[in-house]
């Protein structure tokens, strides 16, 4: 039987390892080179693209004005299909509200994610080094939702509103894009000005997939605006693995 001693010891040795451990990790975190992660955000865009063959999911679009992020203007709730070979068809499920702010906001909307998932045309809002330059933020590192993140600062090589000059968060470990903010690089349309934008991500079926987004922008015909998107119920086809 081991002496009190002895346990003593052997616990001042395990926990020595257990720190040694936790430290080596984080170490390791924190060393990861600007050139590692770029090319690790690009090998995990293009693991999704490659793999992902389509999905659905439940959209919850929600319109705020005047500052009130309470009650909202507006609601739409859409069933969204996506396949790699034709983009994304929306079938309303419900809606409410004002009938001017559902066509005019949330159908525009709609219709800029369905012309940008098009074959030929998504590849110009990849998140990847062919659209943005990329360094890591001062800091280097952010926990958020208990995932060790680096921090990443974005700004477009061309100018373009499904580009966005802000801050990326992608996991440590797969690089997989955890959240985006910043603002549009060019406004969505003459009546409006660049787009705050904000968006979280989680891995459905070990690829990211957005979670919650919330945009605000500022018109003369609306005023300031706020649509908050919340995604539900994922259904993920991948491609069959040879």
């Amino acid at each position: 039987m081991m002496s009190l001693k002895q346990f003593c010891a052997a616990s001042r040795v395990a926990l020595a390892t257990l720190i040694f451990c936790v430290a080596g990790s984080s170490i390791t975190a924190q060393q990861l080179d600007e050139a590692t992660v770029i090319k690790g955000v690009g090998a995990a865009v293009k693991a999704r693209l490659d793999n992902v063959l389509g999905y659905t999911v439940t959209e919850h679009y929600a319109v705020y004005r005047s500052g009130d992020e309470t009650h909202p203007a507006a609601e739409m709730t859409v069933k969204t299909v996506y396949r790699e070979e034709t983009g994304k068809t929306y079938t309303p499920i419900s809606q409410s509200g004002s009938a001017i702010l559902r066509s005019q906001v949330l159908g525009a909307i709609l219709e800029n994610e369905r012309l940008l998932n098009l074959p030929g045309n998504r590849e110009a809002a990849w998140i990847t080094s062919a659209n943005y330059h990329m360094q890591l933020a001062p800091g280097g590192h952010q926990m958020i939702d208990r995932r060790d993140c680096v921090v990443l600062t974005l700004v477009p090589k061309h100018s373009s509103p499904h580009l966005f000059t802000g801050t990326l968060w992608v996991d440590s470990k797969d690089f997989s894009i955890v959240q985006l903010q910043g603002v549009t690089s060019k406004s969505p349309s003459f009546i409006t000005g660049p787009t705050q934008v904000m968006r979280q991500y989680a891995l459905v079926s070990g690829y990211a997939q957005a979670t919650h987004a919330r945009a605000e922008s500022d018109s003369f015909l609306f005023g300031k605006t706020i649509v908050k998107i919340d995604y539900s119920d994922y259904q993920v086809q991948l491609r069959p693995t040879s």
